[in-house]
């Protein structure tokens, strides 16, 4: 069988998985022992925790002055907010872009742009459902601030959502990233936003459907562009 074509179907699994799917195929193996029905439950559930773990390759748009969707999932709003206080940007409301994830979506997070990480702040708090809008200010959340390769001040923030409990993070500060490079993961339903440099327009509209290290989210502004915001409508 064709390598890529085997890669799409069965795509790789994120090594931060591979705990959890031996836990559940042991915690099959025991309730097999039990009774042959609890069995397949633990099968079931061992599959559903392999699938939540994929890590899929990604054919990333490299074209300067684009912002890659750092999550897979669906755009919850895209409306102006003031970045996290812990990150030292201005608190002056800029665009912010939503993408809520949930638990059938990959959780494997991708840098936006390429870039250089200025800032990483970690704040612990509370676990609301990642969909509401109040997740963004209460919940646990991993904030990373971004200098992208043309000069574009942005900020990236993992949120922990009501059975996320655990993000992870691999950046460092000072690190330089390329679009589409893998930066971590939020395990089981999260929330990613994404907060604009006011030099740039947001591409996606509320309701749509983001690819991470695929979807054109954002793009930079042309010299006298207008940057008002896009509308869409389902079809």
């Amino acid at each position: 069988m064709d390598k890529t074509l085997l890669a799409s179907v069965l795509p790789p699994i994120h090594r931060d998985g591979w705990p959890f799917i031996a836990g559940f195929a042991v915690l099959a193996g025991v309730l097999a022992f039990i009774a042959a029905p609890l069995g397949w439950i633990g099968a079931l559930l061992t599959a559903w925790c392999a699938y939540f773990f994929r890590d899929p390759a990604r054919v990333t748009p490299i074209e300067p002055g684009l912002l890659i969707s750092p999550a897979d999932g669906v755009v919850q709003a895209v409306a102006p907010a003031p970045p996290p206080a812990e990150l030292g940007m201005e608190a002056t409301p800029r665009p912010r872009i939503s993408i809520f994830m949930n638990v059938f979506d990959v959780h494997v997070n991708r840098a936006p742009a390429d870039g250089a990480v200025t800032a990483l702040r970690y704040r612990p708090g509370k676990f609301f459902n990642a969909s509401l809008d109040k997740a963004s200010e209460h919940n646990e959340r991993q904030a990373v601030r971004m200098t992208t390769a043309d000069g574009k001040d942005i900020a990236v923030v993992q949120i922990a959502g009501l059975i996320a409990r655990r993000i992870l993070c691999t950046l460092a500060e000072g690190q330089h990233v390329r679009a589409g490079e893998r930066i971590g993961m939020i395990r089981f339903g999260s929330r990613v936003d994404v907060y604009l440099d006011g030099g740039m327009i947001a591409l996606v509209v509320a309701g749509q459907r983001a690819v991470a290290g695929e979807t054109v989210i954002a793009r930079t502004l042309a010299p006298g562009e207008n940057a008002a915001p896009r509308a869409g409508v389902v079809r």
